[in-house]
């Protein structure tokens, strides 16, 4: 190699690195990698005095939508694939290619279905088994879904999911309804253990959202639920404070306790949407590149482990009570 080439790679990477540095200073610097264990504060009847949050695995890239296993184990969105976690923490692909999948959810069929929110190719349907693979719906009215994002299936196969227009509502074998619009920034939704309340997340909002689920699976009475402690803070040196409260994924407990994974952790608050407290699942804030959970779900073989995945990590802790019998989530 010549002299004169071998300034111009060193320039060249001189450039790289400094686009790198400044790239870093204007996100807040260098991400901080995920703590082995987080000291969690008691929380009546969730956690208690001196559990501690446990890192399961850092070296992940994009972990969303978890849904507890059969074994007791989970199942998550990572990348353009889904990726199982067995009880040990053994990691493997349940799923090579997933359309870009997001939230998941079992039905009664033993169907996995996930939001996928494939380039031209978005819509709620099943991803596995592979002999089950179908496309349960692509569309609103004809329009298709834009960025699809979480869902719940109801014990009687009743879907409820979102995307970045609204709240929709899928029954088995019909056509799919828009339920809310309104909600500017929707992310996580939740059923109550008795399926009778429907719960939403509002990233631009200080409030959860609920509504009465009807008997024909159409809800009725909406209202706000629940105060976000996390808020945006317009302004703020962190991109997410930033933009938006980090209202994400949700878990639901079998005493009616919601769990929400924001900005702060994971928010709890009681079945009358009283703040419980705050399972500090974060990192990284004291850098300006805070790291958090985006999504959540009770699984383990009493399914008394919360699992809390987001920032390319999951983590788990042992909680005192348990998530619904009988659904995935």
């Amino acid at each position: 190699m010549g002299r004169t080439q071998h300034l111009t790679l060193l320039q060249t990477a001189s450039c790289v690195l400094l686009s790198s540095l400044i790239l870093a200073a204007q996100r807040g610097g260098p991400a901080v990698p995920p703590p082995k264990e987080i000291a969690a504060p008691e929380i009546s009847g969730v956690i208690a005095r001196g559990t501690r949050i446990q890192l399961v695995n850092g070296e992940l890239r994009r972990t969303e939508g978890p849904v507890g296993m059969p074994d007791g184990g989970i199942v998550f969105t990572d990348a353009n694939k889904l990726t199982r976690i067995d009880p040990k923490g053994t990691v493997s692909t349940l799923v090579a290619v997933s359309n870009d999948a997001n939230g998941l959810g079992w039905d009664s069929k033993g169907r996995l279905v996930a939001a996928q929110r494939g380039e031209k190719n978005e819509k709620v349907g099943v991803l596995y088994p592979p002999e089950a693979v179908t496309t349960l719906a692509d569309n609103v009215n004809g329009k298709p879904f834009s960025r699809l994002n979480d869902l719940v299936v109801a014990k009687s196969d009743r879907v409820y999911f979102t995307d970045e227009n609204g709240v929709y509502f899928l029954p088995p074998g019909g056509k799919v309804t828009q339920i809310d619009d309104v909600i500017k920034n929707p992310n996580g939704v939740i059923l109550s253990p008795d399926e009778k309340i429907l719960y939403a997340n509002d990233k631009d909002g200080e409030y959860v959202i609920a509504w009465d689920v009807r008997a024909d699976g159409t809800v009725t009475n909406r209202r706000n639920f629940g105060k976000y402690k996390s808020l945006t803070i317009p302004g703020s040196k962190d991109p997410l404070l930033a933009e938006d409260n980090g209202a994400d994924g949700m878990a639901m407990d079998k005493d009616g306790r919601l769990l929400i994974a924001t900005n702060l952790g994971v928010e709890v608050f009681s079945p009358k949407g009283d703040h419980l407290g705050i399972i500090p699942a974060v990192w990284g804030g004291e850098t300006f590149r805070l790291r958090k959970p985006q999504n959540l779900t009770f699984a383990g073989p009493d399914k008394k482990t919360l699992y809390m995945v987001g920032s390319g990590a999951v983590f788990t802790v042992q909680t005192l009570t348990q998530g619904v019998p009988g659904r995935g989530k």
